[in-house]
């Protein structure tokens, strides 16, 4: 078994492999999301895209505390990007998360709370759930243990916030109270 998933090459069956991750066994906060984009895939950096943007909004935090692995941890499903889709990027791919989430997760023991972007996230972690609005909609009930399920900030997940405007109204100020606290 390879020591870090930087140096994984499982997925060079379909594309250029690129792990993109940002990890520090010291940290607090840790994000697990989807798959890199295209600009992060090609830069290196996680969300450095619009929906990192709006991801740092939602959370309430700066771009240096997100982007620093003893305070942030980013560890998507898929390590690589996944490529085009018909509607959007690729799922990510699916030997990632069970080759090296056990890993990583083992050895983070400073972390207050779990971020879950998306669906794959959610699908992986939380049992009982259909979609990612039933997920996100139990917010309460997940972040009394430490985690915090949320919508994928991509853009194209305008619609979805517009359908359901109590996410921004009633999640993100304790969102933030609880980044704010696991951040210390």
């Amino acid at each position: 078994m390879l020591s870090s998933p930087r140096l994984c090459r499982h997925c060079d069956d379909k594309l250029e492999p690129n792990p993109v991750l940002q990890f520090s066994a010291n940290a607090t906060l840790l994000i697990i999301g989807q798959a890199p984009g295209l600009a992060a895939h090609q830069s290196g950096i996680a969300f450095n895209d619009p929906s990192g943007r709006r991801l740092r909004q939602w959370l309430g935090i700066t771009n240096g505390c997100f982007y620093d692995p003893q305070q942030v941890a980013i560890v998507p499903m898929g390590f690589c990007y996944p490529g085009k889709g018909k509607s959007g990027d690729n799922p990510p791919d699916p030997r990632c998360a069970p080759r090296w989430h056990h890993q990583l997760l083992e050895q983070m023991s400073q972390l207050k709370l779990t971020i879950l972007l998306g669906q794959h996230a959610q699908r992986h972690y939380l049992q009982g759930f259909s979609t990612t609005t039933a997920a996100v909609q139990q917010w309460q009930q997940h972040l009394a243990v430490g985690v915090m399920p949320l919508p994928h900030p991509s853009p194209r997940n305008n619609i979805w916030l517009k359908r359901n405007p109590w996410f921004e109204q009633q999640l993100l100020p304790p969102l933030q109270q609880a980044v704010a606290a696991a951040l210390g």
